[in-house]
């Protein structure tokens, strides 16, 4: 159970609030339990998704990108919620195959042949884990495919972003309101990196 209130649909009149639940509901079917959470902080509510509709659609990276590396950071800081939400974007609101995306949240990278996917992920994977080790090698294998200074500042923010959505969803237990087959993909995910690590 949620460990703050959980709003209703029907608890505002906020044109700007109602204009984000009808994205949201474009995006992935349905207003998840996370925009009622943010609902208690309605000022940053607005602002947050603002930015987070800029940061996905005024940048260089495609929406299928930011989706990718939605799911893997969210997979990697061990939030099955949001993970859940970013592979429902991809196959609800983008319309991606869904066993595609089964796959990547089964296998993580190593789902991904595709050179400019597989260096977007490792460069935002690396920064997610540790921002300080990043390399002048890691920002210019991000210039080879073809990312400016603007791009490589949208995967910055992007990276940032997903990881306070983690946060808050991990803090204040979301409750879960998503498909299982993505929960089990998240948690089948983090035995495996476990395994890896030991």
């Amino acid at each position: 159970m949620a460990r703050v209130k959980t709003w209703g649909p029907n608890d505002t009149d906020d044109e700007v609030i109602q204009d984000i639940f009808a994205w949201v509901t474009e995006m992935e079917g349905h207003v998840p339990n996370h925009f009622y959470i943010e609902m208690n902080f309605p000022e940053y509510l607005k602002a947050k998704l603002g930015s987070t509709k800029v940061l996905w659609q005024m940048g260089e990276l495609s929406m299928p990108e930011i989706q990718h590396v939605g799911i893997l950071v969210s997979k990697a800081n061990g939030c099955a919620y949001c993970t859940a939400a970013f592979c429902t974007i991809l196959t609800y609101g983008l319309e991606t195959e869904e066993g595609y995306v089964k796959q990547l949240a089964d296998q993580g990278i190593d789902a991904i042949n595709d050179t400019r996917t597989r260096t977007i992920l490792d460069f935002a994977l690396k920064v997610n884990f540790d921002a300080k080790s990043t390399t002048d090698e890691d920002v210019e294998s991000l210039r080879t495919i073809g990312l400016t200074d603007k791009g490589i500042v949208q995967l910055l923010h992007l990276v940032s972003d997903f990881g306070s959505y983690n946060r808050l969803n991990l803090a204040l237990q979301t409750d879960y309101d998503y498909r299982d087959l993505w929960r089990e993909s998240a948690l089948n995910w983090k035995k495996t990196s476990k395994a890896r690590d030991t």
